[in-house]
């Protein structure tokens, strides 16, 4: 999706947007297309362009899409075909070409946001869906860190 999340908010796909800008494309886009409109909007374009706005609304994220653009593939005619590899060693693969640093980075403060929950918290009901919240944020924002499967 990442390849024209800025065309589905007509953006130029550019390091320069600011978040205001995005905002603005948004907000735009979203007052053509909501679903409440008494024409009954876009419900598939409002959705296409909430996914976009999700994506493109922080710097971050901005960044990300870019990365996703700039990232050579070779042409689906030249591509060689697809190899098996044992689950454990692609994902050794996908952890050593992509990101490692910030997915670390991305564990510790997993881990350290669910220790500091445990010490304040105690046995409290509210206790393991912190948790496990913090681990789904590691794994909804973990995958970026990865190098694309092979």
């Amino acid at each position: 999706m990442s390849g024209h999340v800025f065309a589905l908010l007509g953006l130029p796909a550019s390091a320069d947007l600011s978040d205001d800008d995005v905002r603005a494309a948004w907000r735009r886009l979203a007052a053509a297309t909501h679903p409440d409109r008494a024409d009954g909007g876009d419900p598939a374009r409002f959705a296409a362009a909430a996914a976009a706005y999700t994506v493109l609304r922080t710097r971050s994220g901005r960044g990300e899409a870019l990365a996703d653009l700039t990232a050579p593939t070779p042409p689906p005619a030249l591509a060689p075909p697809p190899v098996p590899v044992p689950p454990a060693r692609a994902l050794t693969t996908r952890l050593r070409h992509g990101r490692p640093t910030r997915l670390l980075l991305r564990v510790v403060i997993a881990v350290v946001v669910s220790a500091g929950v445990a010490m304040v918290a105690g046995t409290q009901p509210a206790t393991p869906a912190l948790i496990v919240g913090a681990a789904t944020w590691l794994v909804l924002t973990g995958r970026h860190d990865l190098a694309p499967p092979s």
